[in-house]
């Protein structure tokens, strides 16, 4: 049995409860094993975890000053997409949600890419490649 490697983004947030919401909106759930009045844990797949911490809390575990999102890039979020019209489904959902478009939308035919800024400013990307263009 190999051990599968998973990632937690951790990310600070002005307000957990609408950053919830805003996660929620785009189809994704919350564990709440792993949440509370300071943290929640967005599920995005069984390896891929947005950890959304209050500021205060989020400040406990770094000396550094916190990044103001909207105005500094502190991390780009790339998220996989099975299809072209799934990059744009969660974009647009993002949006809906509250979110801010970001960037530009890339189109070089065999990958497909559109992004959005979360209620706080991070920065999410969602790239669709054809397997086809991908050669081991």
């Amino acid at each position: 049995m190999t051990h599968q490697q998973m990632i937690f983004v951790n990310l600070p947030v002005n307000d957990l409860d609408a950053s919830k919401k805003f996660f929620t909106e785009l189809g994704y759930t919350i564990n709440p094993q792993f949440s509370d009045e300071k943290a929640a844990s967005v599920v995005i797949s069984d390896t891929i975890f947005a950890m959304l911490l209050t500021k205060p809390f989020y400040s406990t575990f770094t000396k550094k000053e916190i990044a103001d999102a909207t105005t500094t890039s502190e991390v780009l979020v790339c998220l996989s997409a099975e299809s072209r019209e799934k990059v744009d489904e969660l974009v647009d959902r993002a949006i809906a949600a509250g979110g801010t478009p970001s960037g530009q939308t890339q189109d070089h035919g065999f990958m497909y890419g559109r992004g959005f800024d979360d209620l706080d400013g991070h920065s999410w990307e969602v790239m669709w490649m054809d397997p086809s263009a991908i050669q081991g």
